[in-house]
């Protein structure tokens, strides 16, 4: 209780720094925006135990296990090439002879309902930093999470073969085969999209949500090794004491979630397909942080014996 109070006015104090500028996507507000509880979910789930010899003999010591979420990265998708809705790193993804253009499909028919749309995307390293180390302190031990601040991990048009034309993964089962890996269920009548092939064309009438299922695109690439892409992989390598996050699934909050920072900014986190209100926004730029679990405990000892969880 007196933890979750010293954030609440850490976070406060924060935000009342950029509450009188008008909004605008940028570096300031995407790190104030790494305040949230609700994202952070902060729990102690469980005991670690560690040998710690010495002159005297040997003993085990104990630790508590915490788990929560980090910010890991800025994932954007938007519609026109070199117009990253976050505007400090624009210039990382400007249009080169083999990324121009962008937008959506059209045959300049005023009475079409034409689905085909394009997103690029770009996965940068969220910039919250000492910011959010501070805030996520306050509640007691933390974790290291995978990103570096302001790091290029994905620039889709730096990745134009499988980006733009879907090869090779155009012909995977994924791809397909209809049922695998969606974004929502078809019984339901709330099928957003589907993962594969992980590129930036999809058809789907509502913008937000062709945006959402590119950005959980861009997610799952960078959140695995190995893949035909070319980007680099969001991950940390399990250690004593130390289980960091893996692959992005799906509407798995266990394995990442979504925070909503343009057009709209949020503070809450959720997975896709969700049932909050679809902001669309008028050039078709939006971006989420991702947030990704991680576990650990203070080490105390020299070796690492296993560790108890509560649930």
């Amino acid at each position: 209780m007196i933890a979750s109070r010293r954030i609440r006015v850490f976070a406060g104090s924060l935000l009342l720094g950029v509450a009188g500028s008008a909004f605008a996507l940028d570096t300031v507000s995407i790190a104030a925006s790494s305040l949230s509880l609700n994202c952070l979910e902060y729990r102690v789930v469980g005991i670690c135990y560690w040998l710690q010899c010495g002159l005297g003999g040997c003993s085990v010591r104990t630790s508590v296990k915490v788990r929560h979420y980090i910010p890991d990265a800025v994932v954007s998708s938007y519609a026109n090439t070199g117009e990253n809705p976050w505007t400090e790193v624009r210039l990382l993804s400007m249009p080169n002879p083999t990324a121009r253009g962008g937008g959506d499909g059209t045959t300049n028919q005023s009475n079409e309902n034409n689905l085909a749309k394009f997103r690029n995307a770009d996965v940068i390293g969220h910039p919250a930093g000492a910011a959010f180390g501070k805030f996520a302190a306050s509640a007691g031990y933390t974790c290291q999470g995978a990103g570096t601040p302001l790091m290029p991990y994905l620039l889709s048009t730096l990745d134009t073969v499988a980006w733009r034309y879907n090869l090779p993964e155009l012909v995977y089962p994924e791809s397909l085969v209809p049922g695998m890996r969606e974004i929502g269920g078809r019984l339901t009548a709330n099928l957003w999209g589907n993962v594969y092939p992980r590129g930036g064309l999809l058809h789907q009438v509502d913008d937000h949500k062709a945006s959402a299922v590119v950005a959980q695109r861009a997610g799952d690439i960078v959140t695995r090794r190995g893949q035909p892409h070319v980007y680099q992989p969001l991950l940390a390598s399990k250690k004593q004491g130390y289980w960091p996050a893996g692959p992005l699934v799906e509407s798995k909050a266990s394995t990442g979630k979504w925070q909503e920072l343009t057009p709209r900014m949020s503070n809450t986190c959720t997975v896709f397909p969700n049932t909050n209100f679809l902001t669309q926004a008028k050039r078709g730029d939006y971006a989420w942080a991702l947030w990704r679990p991680y576990s650990c405990c203070k080490r105390r000892g020299q070796k690492f014996l296993g560790s108890t969880d509560f649930q």
